[in-house]
């Protein structure tokens, strides 16, 4: 017969069992919070870079991309529809002022601009002989104003002595006015004569005139052809690089053609493009910053393209240090356009992070082994810091590197 095991013997049982499943339930919590500590992902401190809040100056830029080109670039083109003949450098060459660069097929433009020069004689030749026509007609009228003066006078003497007769009753009155007649008459055809040579002497100086213009526009004709056969005997204008040349030897040319161009490689500028919603902040004669890498050069915006094209407008940065040993034609370049300036505010430094105003999660330092996400609003920027609107306070270390490995993570631990 089985015997009731005391109600004392079973409570101790029972405490023990409490125990011993308690202390195994203490120990997995341990387990799992050293196993959840030890997962959870972290980033060596090292790997990534800080930048501490502070308070101080912005001025504020807007970010746009560059190229490097050089300062002076001239493109020389065919002046006439011809053929290359000859090529005496190929591009990169050195050249200086006057050196040839290559031969142009100019027979017919010589050959044309020699039938000018005959016509320029021709045509000299037939002025002077208008001129002398003229000076023959006008000293033919101003003989026959002189004859006509003199007959003039001796009717008006013929008059006076028909008026003295007639006082001393010698004469008659049919005489008198016979003379005075003839004296009217002649008058008459004197100032018609004068009046002949003034108008005859108006339209022959205007004929000449216009003579003389046709023929000064001719002569500009010829050494506008001269200057177009200078042209064409192809020579560096200027000390420069030969940066392209049609080597083609043969090949035909059209008027107004690129054949050659020459550039200035130890001078350059920076043309830069940015779209058109920030047009309204470049301006000519603003502050400009061009970043080669981690170098910055200062410059002017030198010119802006007054219309948008394909949503961008151009402009061009004039370099104060223009012949910077890393300026390369066609290098590109960041350029920050400076239009305001804004102070005591809160700022962090730029870095890729930043791509505009608005709203960001960025890490945190909480403490010395951990980062958090926190939410926070920036402003504008230039190329050296951000503005902090909200979400940071001054001495907070935000992390600036990129972080877009860990987007989905809140929290990071420090290694």
């Amino acid at each position: 017969m089985d015997r009731e095991i005391p109600k004392e013997v079973r409570n101790k049982e029972r405490n023990k069992k409490i125990i011993r499943y308690g202390g195994m339930g203490a120990a997995g919590i341990v387990v799992i919070s050293v196993l959840i500590s030890l997962m959870r992902t972290g980033v060596k401190e090292k790997d990534i870079v800080f930048s501490q809040v502070s308070t101080g100056t912005i001025e504020v830029s807007v970010s746009a991309s560059g190229k490097v080109v050089p300062a002076f670039e001239e493109i020389i083109n065919s002046p006439i529809n011809t053929r290359i003949l000859e090529v005496y450098k190929k591009g990169g060459d050195s050249v200086d002022i006057g050196t040839p660069i290559l031969k142009l097929d100019l027979q017919s433009a010589e050959t044309d601009y020699k039938q000018k020069l005959d016509e320029e004689q021709m045509r000299s030749y037939k002025l002077k002989q208008l001129k002398l026509e003229n000076m023959t007609k006008l000293n033919d009228l101003e003989m026959k104003i002189k004859v006509s003066a003199m007959q003039l006078n001796r009717k008006k003497v013929e008059l006076r002595n028909e008026q003295y007769l007639d006082s001393l009753g010698s004469g008659t009155t049919d005489k008198v006015r016979q003379a005075e007649l003839s004296y009217n008459v002649a008058e008459l055809e004197y100032e018609q004569l004068k009046q002949q040579y003034a108008n005859e002497k108006e339209v022959l100086d205007a004929e000449y005139q216009v003579q003389e213009l046709d023929f000064s526009i001719f002569r500009k004709t010829l050494a506008e052809t001269k200057r177009t056969l200078d042209d064409a005997q192809v020579r560096s204008p200027r000390k420069a690089i030969l940066t392209y040349i049609n080597n083609q030897i043969g090949a035909q040319v059209a008027e107004g053609s690129q054949i050659a161009v020459i550039s200035d490689l130890s001078h350059f500028k920076v043309e830069g493009e940015i779209a058109d919603t920030y047009g309204d902040r470049v301006a000519a004669g603003g502050k400009a910053i061009v970043k080669i890498g981690s170098e910055k050069l200062e410059g002017t915006v030198s010119s802006v393209t007054p219309l948008s094209k394909n949503g961008v407008i151009s402009f061009t940065v004039q370099l104060n240090e223009d012949n910077n040993r890393r300026l390369r034609s066609g290098l590109k370049t960041d350029v920050y356009v400076m239009n305001a300036v804004k102070e005591d505010v809160m700022r962090i430094a730029n870095a890729s992070y930043y791509v505009g105003r608005g709203e960001y999660e960025l890490f945190v330092r909480n403490s010395d082994k951990e980062i958090v996400k926190r939410k926070v609003q920036l402003g504008d920027s230039n190329f050296e810091f951000v503005e902090v609107i909200g979400g940071l306070q001054p001495g907070d270390e935000v992390v600036v590197s990129d972080m877009s490995q860990y987007k989905n993570k809140n929290k990071l631990k420090l290694k």
